[in-house]
């Protein structure tokens, strides 16, 4: 008699090991919390003022872009998410550096905050923490980016 092995569901992570498991949620938690406050304060700044601050106000938008593709890509399984997950945190990493150096170079040229501004100083510098964090721990987790 052959033995009947059922496949999981689509996404299910089975022990700790999971990239998206443990404090794995707790960092997807995190990044969701910011693509919502980057989501609404970029509408928010782009829908009343865009004028004042154009630049600063699209930074807010590519932010918002990055984490929410970085939460969508941190929470789901497979190597492709994995892939896109390493990307999103990078370019949010880069973002931060790059905006935060622009920031103090010419402060001039962002009239008003953006999340990144001043290297995430707004947020307590969590999004500045933030990437940095998410990297070690999509680094510790490569060799289970098909799980």
């Amino acid at each position: 008699m052959k033995k009947l092995i059922k496949p999981k569901p689509a996404g299910h992570e089975s022990g700790p090991a999971a990239r998206n498991a443990g404090p794995g949620r707790l960092i997807v938690a995190v990044y969701g919390v910011f693509a919502l406050a980057a989501s609404a304060r970029a509408a928010f700044q782009i829908a009343t003022k865009f004028d004042d601050a154009p630049l600063a106000y699209l930074l807010s938008a590519f932010a918002a872009i990055v984490y929410i593709v970085a939460t969508v890509s941190l929470a789901r399984s497979g190597r492709t998410a994995y892939k896109v997950s390493v990307a999103a945190v990078s370019v949010e990493l880069a973002g931060v550096l790059a905006v935060g150096l622009f920031g103090l170079l010419d402060p001039a040229a962002l009239p008003d905050d953006t999340v990144w501004s001043n290297f995430g100083q707004g947020y307590g510098y969590v999004p500045l923490l933030l990437p940095l964090v998410g990297l070690w721990w999509l680094y510790k987790h490569r060799n289970r980016q098909h799980a």
